[in-house]
């Protein structure tokens, strides 16, 4: 059926600002929970036995996972309509969420223990292996529900002068998102238990299956202006063959390290200091208000400003935030102030990154091509946050990840600066609005 005749998708006929609320609440609700599951990482690792080390590598499958899907995710919502990824993406969410529940149940222990004896787990048990099985399916449910799923939507939505500022609302709503989940699911835990947290999690996950409505049905056959839409492997071919693709990757690598690393381990952080854990709440409240402000300046410099040199600004700040760690003196006030500064520059990163995807390449493979560019950021992700629980484990303290965090800010900074900024010469040839 062509474009003329067949009937339109929701996502084509609601208003735009409908459009950039349901995508903003289903990413809020989604890299909220996920923001949220560093929380567990104390009572589940002292009741299950385990050391930091499982968690943390549960964590790290979790985002290994949804960077090697995120481009499969994309290609579907690129050429199907975000819908369907959302479903998806929900429940997963939701059987990985239960997964974690079930690592205490005598039954589901009992059901992996042949499993665990096969694949030789004798030193961490079934439940550890039930730990990184609940990874894998939040990885998948995240690719599916998170910002990555929805970026090719929202920049379809949006004409291309508004288009930093749309994805910068997906952004805006994950901070939101952070900013509520992080006490709700705190108090939950304090309040009942970390099962039963889990539970009322599944429950809130569940509620975002309306909202897939919202976007779906399958987008353009092309884009305005061209001739043709271009295949998914002309796209690949396009991106592979440009060098700033390739050094957007590398800097994006570096946002995942930092991120992942920092709201997972943050909690545990702050127990080693002695201090109580209303404190790491209280930071990565903290980092989920700064990310409210970042994330909307980011959109806004966006506009008019140049996005590589702001993406530069931006790692480079986290270096100065991460020195903060090394040589301040560590108090509650402390961590609490660099939280918030470090959420100024936290998912600020996106509008800016996705951006320059659209302006390199046009809207028609976004999803999938940002995808690319997101499944570096997860490499980031997997290598922040399950080296620093082995460097924890070794050493008993997170100073090498600090000094880490910024050589990898500054190299950051300075990788962005050779992009160039400008369409690639086939959307330059076209003249289509990038």
């Amino acid at each position: 059926m062509s474009d003329t005749t067949r009937p339109r998708a929701p996502i084509d006929r609601l208003p735009l600002w409908s459009v950039l609320l349901a995508c903003a609440a289903i990413v809020g609700v989604a890299m909220g929970l996920r923001q949220s599951i560093g929380l567990f990482m104390a009572p589940v690792s002292q009741d299950l036995g385990l050391g930091r080390e499982v968690f943390s590598l549960a964590v790290g499958i979790s985002n290994i996972v949804w960077g090697i899907a995120a481009p499969f995710t994309g290609a579907i919502a690129d050429k199907y309509g975000s819908g369907r990824v959302v479903v998806f993406g929900v429940i997963c969410t939701a059987i990985g969420l239960w997964l974690l529940y079930a690592a205490t149940l005598p039954a589901a222990v009992a059901l992996m223990q042949p499993i665990a004896d096969l694949l030789a787990f004798e030193r961490y048990g079934p439940n550890a292996l039930i730990l990184l099985l609940s990874g894998l399916m939040l990885g998948l449910g995240v690719a599916g529900a998170g910002i990555n799923a929805l970026v090719g939507a929202v920049g379809r939505a949006a004409p291309p002068e508004q288009r930093s500022q749309a994805v910068a609302t997906l952004g805006i709503g994950s901070g939101v998102g952070i900013l509520v989940a992080i006490p709700y699911v705190s108090q939950l835990i304090e309040t009942l238990s970390w099962q039963a947290a889990l539970l009322y999690l599944i429950a809130t996950t569940v509620v975002l299956l309306p909202l897939a409505w919202t976007v779906s049905g399958a987008p353009q056959a092309h884009a305005p202006g061209s001739a043709r839409r271009q295949s998914l492997g002309e796209a690949l071919s396009e991106a592979f063959r440009h060098p700033s693709f390739w050094l957007l990757n590398a800097g994006f690598f570096v946002c995942g390290f930092h991120v992942v690393f920092y709201g997972t381990h943050l909690p545990a952080y702050v127990s080693d200091q002695g201090f109580a854990p209303w404190v790491g709440v209280a930071g990565l409240v903290a980092v989920g208000v700064g990310n409210l402000i970042g994330t909307y300046l980011s959109g806004q410099w966006g506009k008019r400003g140049s996005k590589r040199l702001g993406l530069s600004f931006i790692y480079a700040g986290r270096a100065v935030i991460f020195l903060g760690f090394l040589f301040l003196p560590i108090t509650p006030t402390t961590i609490i102030v660099l939280s918030a500064m470090l959420g100024i520059f936290w998912l600020s990163t996106i509008p800016l990154t996705s951006s320059l995807v659209a302006v390199f390449y046009g809207p028609v493979w976004m999803t999938t091509l940002y995808g690319i560019v997101f499944f570096s950021h997860q490499l980031g992700s997997f290598l922040g946050v399950f080296m620093a629980g082995v460097l924890y484990d070794q050493t008993k303290s997170y100073d090498t990840m600090w000094w880490i965090s910024v050589a990898l800010g500054i190299f950051a900074m300075i990788i962005h600066l050779p992009i160039r900024e400008a369409p690639v010469p086939r959307l330059a040839a076209e003249g289509s609005p990038a």
